[in-house]
């Protein structure tokens, strides 16, 4: 029995872990690398055969988690793909935007490049296309939380929510090998105790090995009240100073979120009721897979749709779909919010949305997640005083926010929590989701309270586990 870290290993994306054992070839996760530096192994030929694989286990539907699917699909895939009815309902929406994205970002790139008189060494073409997502679509296989699956006589794996999104899932994947039984738990994105909308992380009993995403390692994040009373602070100063809040987005559960908690702000009359726009076909869409979805909401979700309150809606909030509404949004006079993908500003609408606003000193451009290396993003938390948009540079002078608070990742202490509910030390632990100040920091603390060995493992590092 092994394991071998096809991504999401010393960096934050491309969750990919290939396990053998019990007569069965597994893949968990087959994710999106999105960091710059790493991009180019979005086209390398699987590192394992596609047609080898029996199974795929999703543990939720963020691109760096589901992205690479379509295209192993295309590769010769033809086994299932096992993920709750949610992340089933918002991959199709996911995977579907992330064709037509790259569909309009290699078309911009190729007219840019051929009126610039550029030629790239490679031609500029999307991973896959709209069809291979369908036939990605055809293959998933719906699967309900804490509920064992048998993949054979030797293995089962079961879902239990993780709370990072809506449908998002830990496996405990149980496997018989030579007549012993060893568990091995993949955390997935482990979310934050106390969030809206979804409902709090369940925390694994036992585990033999344990995979566990470190994203937040070494940091903590601000509680929910000082989170919200610093959205009122910028939105109030940016509506102050005449200019608009620019949001990055991430359309599934990031852009609920900040919708539910807008609205409940509107209403109690702490921001104005400005004009909002949400420019994100895909976070639309996904409204609709959470309004199916409720009895998966936590408490005070279910309370606000008994009562019959608007969950997510107020006046003054329009949802955007079409390329001609986005356009228009820029004739708007005054202020407002622009909320658009994607949330690491690495593609989609957002860029054309910053690339109007990034220059104007009166304007805020708020970033609520995480911002991985390399990402257009991840300049502007660094204060980069001036960045390139769509091939032009453009000077940063619009004031930049950061609110970690919003993560839907668990943050140092989260994590810490988390696995503090084992009834005993795993033999190992693997961190993963993580660039390495992170996984280093949360692994010394975690070397201080048990003595199971940390392990810090590099792309395609292979382990056996007995």
């Amino acid at each position: 029995m092994h394991i071998q870290f096809l991504g999401a290993a010393g960096q934050v994306t491309g969750s990919r872990y290939f396990v053998e054992g019990g007569g069965r070839r597994l893949l968990i996760d087959c994710g999106l690398f999105q960091e710059r530096a790493f991009l180019a192994r979005n086209w390398e030929p699987p590192p394992i055969p596609p047609d080898t694989v029996d199974a795929l286990l999703l543990t939720h539907a963020h691109l760096d988690h589901s992205g690479l699917i379509p295209r192993f699909v295309a590769d010769g895939y033809v086994g299932p793909i096992f993920a709750t009815e949610p992340t089933r309902d918002l991959a199709r929406i996911i995977l579907l935007d992330s064709a037509r994205i790259q569909a309009e970002d290699a078309k911009f790139k190729n007219k840019r490049h051929q009126r610039e008189g550029r030629q790239p060494p490679h031609p500029v073409k999307p991973l896959y296309a709209a069809d291979h997502v369908e036939q990605t679509m055809r293959r998933f296989r719906p699967v309900a939380y804490d509920q064992p699956l048998a993949l054979n006589d030797a293995v089962n794996v079961t879902y239990r929510d993780a709370g990072h999104i809506l449908g998002s899932a830990t496996l405990e994947l149980r496997i018989r090998e030579n007549g012993v039984d060893r568990t091995i738990v993949f955390s997935g994105d482990i979310g934050q105790r106390g969030k809206p909308i979804v409902r709090d992380p369940v925390r694994p009993a036992s585990a033999d090995y344990m995979v566990m995403e470190s994203t937040y390692g070494g940091r903590r994040h601000d509680n929910a009240q000082t989170v919200e009373s610093q959205l009122c602070g910028v939105i109030n100063s940016t509506v102050d100073a005449g200019g608009n809040v620019i949001i990055p987005t991430f359309a599934v559960e990031r852009a609920q979120e900040l919708l539910y908690i807008l609205t409940r702000l509107v209403h109690d009359k702490r921001i104005p009721q400005l004009l909002t726009f949400l420019d994100s076909p895909m976070a639309v869409s996904a409204l609709d897979v959470f309004r199916q979805h409720h009895e998966l909401m936590d408490d005070d979700a279910q309370r606000v749709i008994n009562s019959g309150q608007a969950l997510m809606r107020y006046p003054g909030l329009s949802l955007i779909e079409t390329r001609d509404e986005s356009k228009a949004i820029n004739r708007i006079r005054g202020s407002c919010i622009i909320m658009a993908g994607s949330g690491m500003c690495n593609a989609g609408r957002i860029k054309h949305h910053l690339a109007r606003n990034i220059s104007r000193p009166e304007c805020t451009v708020l970033l609520t997640g995480y911002q991985a290396a390399g990402t257009l993003g991840r300049e502007l938390v660094e204060r980069r005083p001036v960045v390139r948009i769509h091939g032009a540079p453009h000077q940063v002078r619009a004031r930049v926010v950061s609110l970690l608070g919003f993560s839907a990742h668990a943050d140092h202490d989260g994590l810490i929590d988390w696995l503090g509910a084992l009834d005993q030390p795993p033999r190992r632990i693997f961190l993963t989701h993580g660039e390495p100040n992170a996984a280093n920091a949360l692994a010394v603390d975690l070397r201080t309270r048990a003595p199971t060995p940390i392990e810090i493992p590099a792309f395609a590092d292979l382990h056996e586990l007995v």
